[in-house]
């Protein structure tokens, strides 16, 4: 029996903790992770913050002071350690729940400029690192029939190509052809997925110095190489600079690393550096605000029907607008060059109204020249005697 009112108070507050989904955050150091944590935090959920190990230690992801909250690394490229991950979050807190990742990391050059190890450590850590997720945690979701929740952060460069950033909006396309194909999979086991696609998000938190920071402190949403990647790789990349063809880190963009440009993209006006160019005039002053964002992710998460897309910013809906109208009018300009598919039986397929009437006047041509009494039906053995021989 309880004995008094703050023991009962106490036995909800336990009740209910034992009744809520723990969150779990992929690249929950980058600033978009770390609003969405807080964010998440202050509305009482469980909390599990997964960081970087190249950036980070155990003691710098523990709160001692928030028992709903567990910090944790990873490095999203190894499926063992993405496993790890979800394996303590079911030792403390018994299951899982909302899993969301905004990992991610991009190199800033042209597609020509870029070595095969830039363009395998984003597919690794971009693509590879979210499917590792969904691997590790999908058969929970389905075993225990009470369905799941992703939320895949995304970019707007993976619903249109960015000049300067190929590989990146390579990795990004792949992750929305992942999640869309998986979505018709999963759907008897009611498990859902958003997209986000942000635009420009400003780092708005105060607890975070600006100017020369740890790369990640103050990305979009993403996260360094890997999105934990190796320390070496980390000093190498702030050391370095440009140096040797090293890649220079941007201080207010740390998930973007520059690649130096060859001769032949590096005048002033070349496309290839529209990227480069964008993210330095922009500076801290993105227009979106992460601490709003991750309050709408907050809230996406815990609706009942989500989308699956979610553009957010007033940059993103423009650019994605403007992508798809454009793809709408190329459409329709070229629609004209349609043609009829044939059959096995050698018959004329789809091929639209046009190509239907095409074939229903040849016919009557070829009726008309055979005169009646079906010699429409000789002309054709003609033909073929005549090919014959």
């Amino acid at each position: 029996m309880l004995k008094s009112r703050t023991q009962f108070t106490q036995t909800l507050k336990e009740a209910e903790v034992e009744l809520t989904q723990p969150t779990q955050i992929f690249g929950g150091t980058g600033h978009m992770g770390r609003s969405l944590v807080k964010c998440a935090l202050s509305h009482g959920d469980l909390v599990v913050s997964v960081g970087r190990t190249f950036e980070s230690t155990p003691e710098s992801m523990a709160k001692p002071d928030e028992p709903n909250y567990m910090g944790t690394l990873c490095d999203v490229r190894a499926a063992d350690s993405v496993s790890r991950v979800f394996e303590r979050v079911l030792d403390r807190f018994g299951r899982y729940g909302i899993v969301v990742n905004c990992s991610g990391y991009g190199v800033i050059g042209a597609c020509e400029d870029q070595d095969e190890h830039d363009m395998q450590n984003q597919f690794e850590t971009n693509f590879m690192g979210t499917l590792h997720i969904i691997q590790a945690s999908l058969p929970y979701f389905r075993s225990h029939g009470m369905g799941g929740r992703y939320l895949v952060f995304s970019s707007t460069g993976g619903a249109l190509g960015i000049p300067g950033l190929g590989p990146y909006c390579a990795t990004k396309y792949a992750v929305e052809g992942l999640i869309e194909a998986m979505l018709y999979e999963v759907d008897s086991f009611n498990v859902k997925a958003t997209l986000i696609e942000p635009g420009f998000a400003r780092r708005d938190d105060p607890d975070v110095a600006g100017g020369g920071g740890t790369p990640g402190a103050a990305t979009g949403g993403g996260e360094g190489p890997g999105g934990t990647g190796s320390k070496q790789r980390g000093e190498e990349a702030k050391g370095k600079g440009r140096k040797g063809g090293m890649l220079d880190p941007l201080p207010t963009w740390g998930h973007f690393l520059i690649k130096p440009p060859s001769e032949a993209y590096s005048h002033a006006t070349s496309p290839a550096l529209h990227a480069r160019r964008i993210v330095q005039w922009l500076g801290d002053r993105q227009p979106a605000s992460a601490v709003k964002c991750a309050e709408l992710v907050w809230q996406l998460g815990h609706c009942s029907f989500p989308p699956l897309r979610l553009l957010l910013g007033s940059y993103a809906i423009e650019s994605v607008r403007d992508r798809l109208r454009s793809v709408t009018e190329e459409l329709e300009d070229w629609k004209h060059l349609n043609f009829p598919v044939a059959t096995e039986q050698g018959q004329q397929g789809q091929g639209g109204e046009k190509e239907k009437e095409r074939g229903q006047s040849k016919e009557k041509e070829s009726a008309q020249a055979g005169g009646s009494g079906g010699g429409g039906e000789d002309v054709m053995m003609d033909d073929v005697s005549q090919t014959g021989t």
